[in-house]
Parts: C-alpha cells; sequence; structure tokens
C-alpha cells in the first residue's frame, strides 16, 4: 500500500522491537524445558540454521532464515517451541501440557527433553549456560506441604514467594539437580492464561539473566591476579623512580640508560593491563546490564514472604549484590592502573626529555666554544697567511728589480724592495679579506 507521507526505513523494525521480548498466554498444568546457550554476538547464520535443521527433523515447513527474526514460535506436535535470539545467547522454551496426575505425582519426573534428537543438541554451537524445568500447576491440585517441596527440590533449601500479587505461587532452589536441569516450580492460584503466560517468561528471564549475570565473576577474580602483579610492579617503578630524582648529579651520563629502562618496563605493565582490560571489559558492563534486568524481573513478579521461606530477591541479591560489585571494582581498578601507569610514564618520558636537553644544551655549549677556538685558529692563520704570502710576493718583487738594474736601470734594489714591503703587505691583506667576504655572502645565499 502507497502511503501518502515518506517513511523512515527503520519504522517497521523499532515498531516490531516492542513485540519480539513477548509472551504467549498459557494454561495450567504445564511442563517447560528451558535452555540458553552462549554463543557470542556473532554467528546469527549458524543459530538460524540451526534452528531450521530442528524444524526438519520434525517434518515442519521452515520459514526463510531472513524471516526468522528474533524470536519464533512453532509447534512440534506434542511441544510448543519458543526461540528467542539475544545479544550473546539464544533461548529454547520447549512447552507442553502436562496432566494433573503426572503433575501431581512428581513435576520433575519426566526427562526434560524426551524426543528431541540428540545429534541435534550435540551440534548447538555454543555452550550452555541455563537449562531449567518449570512446572505449573493448576489450582485444583492439592497444596503443597514442606515435606513434598524438600523431596520435589532433592532435600535442598527451598526459596518461595507468592508472586502475581498473591495470584501464582513460586518455588524453587536455584540448583542443578542430577539430570543437568535446575527446577521451578508455580502453582497457579487464579491466574488469567496471559497473567500466568507473564508469569512464566519471567520466571525463565529470571534464571536465565541471573546465570548470564555471574558469568563474569570469574573473570574478575581471574583479572584480579594480574592486576594485583601489575599493581606491584608498578609500585616498585614509582620506587626506583624515586630514587633515581635523588642521584648524584656525576651520575648524568648513566641515568638515561637507567630511565630508558623504566621506560620499557612502564611500557608493558601498561600492556598487560590494557590486555587484562580488553578481555575483561566487556563482559563487566554485561553483568551490569544483566544485574539491572534480573532486579527489574524481581521487581515484576510482585512477590509477597511465604512463612519459614526466603524470597527470590533475597536470596538472589544477597548472591548477586556482591558479584556485580567485585565486576565493577574490577573495572574501576583496571581504569585506576591504566590512568596510574599513564601518568607515570608520561612523568618519566618529561624526565628522559628534561635530560636529553640539558645534554643537547651541553652539547651546543662545547661546539660554540669549539667554534670560538676554531675562529681564533682561523684569525692567526689568516695573519700568517699574509705574512707567508707577503713574504713570497716580495721576494718576487726583489728578483724584478736586480733584473731592472743588471740591465743598466740605475736603482737600489735594497730601497726599492724595502719600499714594495708595505704595498704588498696591504694588497695582501685587501685580497684575503675580500675573498673571506665573498666566500661569506656564498653561504648566506
Amino acid at each position: 500500500m502507497s502511503l501518502p507521507f515518506p517513511e523512515h526505513p527503520l519504522r517497521y523494525a523499532v515498531a516490531q522491537e516492542l513485540h519480539v521480548r513477548t509472551f504467549e498466554p498459557v494454561r495450567a498444568p504445564v511442563a517447560v524445558s528451558h535452555f540458553a546457550y552462549q554463543c557470542g554476538e556473532r554467528g546469527t547464520g549458524a543459530n538460524v540454521a540451526h534452528l531450521l535443521r530442528l524444524l526438519e527433523h520434525f517434518g515442519v515447513d521452515a520459514p526463510p532464515p531472513a524471516e526468522v527474526g528474533q524470536y519464533f514460535f512453532v509447534d512440534l506436535g506434542d511441544w510448543r517451541l519458543r526461540w528467542e535470539r539475544h545479544t550473546e545467547f539464544v533461548t529454547y522454551g520447549f512447552s507442553r501440557a502436562l496432566s494433573p496426575e503426572r503433575a501431581a505425582a512428581h513435576p520433575f519426573a519426566d526427562e526434560p527433553l524426551a524426543g528431541l534428537p540428540p545429534e541435534w543438541l550435540a551440534a548447538m554451537p555454543g555452550q550452555v549456560v541455563a537449562a531449567v524445568q518449570l512446572v505449573l500447576e493448576s489450582e485444583q491440585m492439592p497444596e503443597r506441604s514442606p515435606a513434598d517441596l524438600m523431596t520435589i527440590f532433592a532435600g535442598n533449601p527451598v526459596i518461595g514467594a507468592e508472586v502475581a500479587g498473591g495470584a501464582g505461587l513460586a518455588w524453587s532452589d536455584l540448583r542443578i539437580h542430577d539430570d543437568g536441569f535446575g527446577r521451578m516450580l508455580l502453582r497457579d492460584r487464579g491466574l488469567t492464561d496471559a497473567q500466568a503466560g507473564r508469569l512464566v517468561k519471567r520466571v525463565l528471564d529470571l534464571n536465565t539473566y541471573r546465570a548470564m549475570t555471574l558469568l563474569g565473576l570469574p573473570a574478575a577474580r581471574d583479572a584480579a591476579a594480574a592486576l594485583s602483579d601489575a599493581e606491584r610492579r608498578l609500585a616498585d617503578v614509582a620506587a626506583r623512580m624515586g630514587r633515581a630524582n635523588g642521584g648524584e648529579p656525576g651520575a648524568a651520563v648513566a641515568a638515561p640508560t637507567s630511565e630508558r629502562a623504566l621506560l620499557r618496563e612502564l611500557t608493558d605493565v601498561a600492556a598487560e593491563v590494557e590486555s587484562v582490560a580488553a578481555r575483561t571489559a566487556s563482559r563487566f558492563d554485561a553483568t551490569v546490564a544483566y544485574h539491572q534486568v534480573v532486579q527489574q524481573r524481581l521487581q515484576q513478579l510482585r512477590q509477597e514472604r511465604i512463612q519459614g521461606l526466603p524470597t527470590f530477591t533475597e536470596f538472589l541479591e544477597v548472591r548477586l549484590a556482591p558479584a556485580v560489585s567485585t565486576c565493577r571494582a574490577t573495572a574501576r581498578r583496571q581504569e585506576s592502573l591504566a590512568d596510574r601507569a599513564a601518568r607515570m610514564t608520561a612523568l618519566l618520558r618529561a624526565r628522559v626529555e628534561v635530560r636529553l636537553q640539558e645534554q643537547n644544551r651541553s652539547l651546543l655549549d662545547s661546539m660554540a666554544r669549539r667554534a670560538k677556538l676554531q675562529l681564533r685558529l682561523q684569525e692567526t692563520v689568516e695573519g700568517l697567511s699574509v705574512v707567508a704570502i707577503s713574504y713570497y710576493g716580495v721576494g718576487l718583487v726583489g728578483y724584478l728589480l736586480k733584473g731592472i738594474a743588471a740591465a743598466g736601470v740605475p736603482l737600489d734594489t735594497g730601497v726599492g724592495t724595502a719600499a714594495a714591503l708595505p704595498l704588498v703587505l696591504l694588497g695582501v691583506w685587501l685580497g684575503l679579506k675580500r675573498t673571506k667576504e665573498r666566500l661569506q655572502r656564498d653561504e648566506e645565499r
């Protein structure tokens, strides 16, 4: 349809973005097997191709890869699949109806991924970072006693709360069980299908994002060792720089070599700090962002305490907040070390430049003294040159006068030679002076 106004090329894309993280209405009882695998920010084509291979296995008509987008819903017979592509991970959610009898006996007794091809699971283009079985019970089922919960969660301490303003209950132990999945049990206490769908999605998001949040903690611990070593080396270089400042003046010749060594070591430390920051900066930023999503999901659950059980907010914040604080502190520590290394490098470079300027000034003074000495020597040589040239010139004049006297001209050669001496000296001096001036003008041009 042709519109009567020009459209921005991203108008439909930004409108569709509002519905990317939507939910599907569900009706209890239902079981969901949900897992997220980290695949990095690239490889969207590989993830879509992997999804399409699963659809082909179940004989479902697959859409063109370009039409898959960021999320995808499809029926696979007994399963209902929800696929989502996030920035650095992909989630698969397989939901199926659960019989009340089966749910009452043991809600997590079934194999989480029964019916999925093992070779497809093994070929995932990434690594699973979160996997959970979720069961939503109907309100007609008998109430769960503390003993039932202890059995369901294998004797682990249980976390729980009333959610959705009291319209639902949620329990979990947030542990990985023998089947490789965590367990979350929800109970419908008057939820509409839409409310149940929102609740299921928020709880699944909560499990995924809390796992993604904690991925930054091992990176922070690994970085701490490298940063401690960098701090020690920086302190050692600073101490050596302080000792070098108090050195004897006579050590000026050897100082540049020592400063070059310090500068090289500072450069190595700065490179090491930058290398650690390059490996961890994006992880720490992601940790902070994921933690904000966890807090948002916890708030959206609208929890109320169940007597005797910690709420999800209480349990997660006690454990997530220190991890996030550690990542933030490590990031600040990296920035501080990088700044300190940069300041020390700039200070050391300034010292090296001052030393070089002092050496250049000494060299220029020495060259000036040598130039003065050469000028004096040159003036002395010029005086000697005038005497020497004049000596030979007067000798030539004497030979000339003797020849004239021998030809019969009455001439006193001694008097003539003496009279010619001042004229020869003056001529030689003027000639050398003009030659010197001409050479200087040529040099200036």
